[in-house]
């Protein structure tokens, strides 16, 4: 460690100095509490576990569970150690979990019960593995372990999580994240959300994506308790708003309709709701303004860029994504990486300390990426006259739906359709949807003298892949135009099959 490094250990050691007996983390499931000091007692006892258990700089180690303290813990102690966390999404297939758990090589494996049973099924096919713990009885063991206190070398730019991002091509990519790039992310959010350690944060977005991750890691970094939810419920967040004064969150559609819902139907109190950010649609943001008297916060960003990239109140211009950040230099480029005139959209590339290390294990994809020095999202964008950035899409190769706030490429729902034996060819878009703000569509031709249901065709898919990349809408067609290579003419099929969703297919 260098004279210039501070790391999410040091942020952990900080904070028992300067909040010390202050509440850091409630779990609402059970009640329990922790204090700052106690929280780093707890970590240096668990980096100590996990040294003893063989864990060292670089190494990996995975995790696949519910949000909780204790998963909390594990990046503290990874920090320490100089290890890195790899958070597994629950949600995905036994397949796309091994096929994360191969390209990952943990040495460690920590799950709950929930997840134990998708682990034994492939715990066969990860070699890396050398010790599965459960992150009840199995962690509580690994920490009463003896043993000198853990002293690594670990700088600002180490690695500290990787993340996956939903697949290109039917692959998804390990974005590995710095220990600079969390508290650089930390530090925009605080500033730019007002947030100090009088708030109170509401977390129920998972830790395997930036957004429930980072989010928390702002409140600890700011002194503020995390009130951590295992699992959203709208009735049981409303009631903790009002309890607890929960004063900030991220959220994803339809998250902050189903609190807004609840509490016209209780009456409860969410006055309390100071400063909201995530994605959501124009009424429901307006609706929560109207009720909390509070603030959205829209935002820009993606795992690569630690979650943001652009923030900026909604008010100041609905629609827009905000404003760059202090620390981000954003250029929209065209497709020679030339810088696009104002008012003009482009690809928009970004530059500085938010910027993730690279692709694990994937060097070419990480090159490309970083041509000319910057960052290139996929995505497209364009600067008004104000310095706001409008979000215009994605570019064709890097086509994404968000549906709820998850990241599904149309490639990989595409080749999970295109496995079922009745269909020849498909394209897959993202569409409007009114609960989950974008819904999943596929238009299909069938082979000749196939038949094949909707409601078929989307529970094969949903038994392939994690169940939320599965179509809500599917449509069959007689033919589907072509270019003239002979390849299916995506965007001509969006134009034909694009709108009124429930009138052109079937939704589940």
């Amino acid at each position: 460690m260098g004279l210039h490094d501070f790391t999410f250990y040091d942020l952990i050691c900080r904070n028992a100095v300067s909040f010390g007996k202050r509440a850091a983390w409630l779990e609402a499931d059970d009640g329990r509490s922790m204090t700052f000091s106690d929280m780093k007692e707890q970590v240096d006892r668990l980096a100590r576990g996990l040294r003893n258990t063989g864990v060292g700089r670089g190494d990996r180690i995975a995790v696949l569970a519910k949000n909780s303290l204790e998963y909390f813990l594990l990046f503290g102690a990874a920090g320490a150690l100089g290890a890195i966390v790899l958070p597994v999404n629950r949600r995905l297939s036994e397949d796309e979990i091994s096929f994360i758990l191969q390209d990952g090589e943990p040495k460690v494996l920590f799950t709950d019960g929930e997840s134990g049973e998708a682990i034994r099924n492939v715990k066969g096919r990860i070699p890396s593995v050398e010790a599965h713990i459960e992150l009840g009885a199995g962690l509580q063991a690994l920490m009463e372990r003896e043993g000198p206190p853990v002293e690594a070398d670990v700088a600002s730019d180490d690695g500290l999580v990787i993340i996956y991002t939903a697949a290109v091509a039917g692959r998804p990519r390990g974005a590995l994240l710095s220990h600079g790039n969390v508290l650089c992310a930390n530090m925009h959010f605080n500033y730019l959300m007002n947030v100090k350690a009088e708030d109170v944060h509401l977390c129920f977005l998972p830790f395997f994506h930036v957004g429930g991750l980072f989010m928390t890691a702002a409140a600890f970094h700011a002194g503020a308790p995390n009130i951590n939810m295992s699992r959203f419920d709208a009735t049981k967040a409303v009631d903790l708003i009002q309890e607890k004064g929960v004063s900030f969150m991220m959220v994803f559609s339809p998250i902050l309709a189903s609190i807004l819902e609840e509490h016209e139907k209780t009456g409860k109190n969410i006055g309390s709701l100071r400063a909201v950010t995530g994605i959501d649609t124009k009424e429901t943001i307006e609706r929560y303004q109207a009720v909390t008297g509070g603030k959205f916060f829209s935002l820009y960003g993606q795992t690569e860029t630690s979650c943001l990239a652009t923030f900026g109140p909604y008010d100041e211009k609905p629609g827009a994504a905000g404003r760059m950040l202090p620390l981000a230099e954003v250029v929209l480029v065209d497709d020679y990486d030339r810088p696009t005139p104002a008012g003009q959209a482009g690809e928009i590339t970004v530059r500085g300390p938010m910027v993730f290390k690279g692709y694990w294990r994937l060097p070419e994809d990480t090159s490309y990426t970083f041509r000319e020095g910057r960052h290139h999202t996929g995505d497209l964008g364009r600067f008004d006259e104000d310095g706001f950035l409008w979000y215009a899409g994605r570019k064709a190769e890097k086509e994404l739906i968000k549906p709820g706030g998850e990241n599904v490429y149309p490639a990989e729902v595409e080749k999970a359709i295109l496995q079922h034996p009745a269909v020849e060819r498909t394209v897959v878009f993202g569409v409007p949807d009114p609960k989950w703000k974008e819904g999943i569509k596929a238009v299909c031709l069938l082979k000749e003298g196939e038949t094949l249901e909707e409601a078929a065709l989307i529970e094969f898919v949903g038994k392939s892949i994690a169940r939320y990349k599965k179509p809500q809408y599917v449509e069959f067609v007689n033919e589907l135009p072509l270019l003239t290579d002979g390849s299916v003419d995506r965007a001509k099929v969006k134009a034909l099959y694009g709108g009124d969703r429930e009138a052109a297919g079937s939704k589940q």
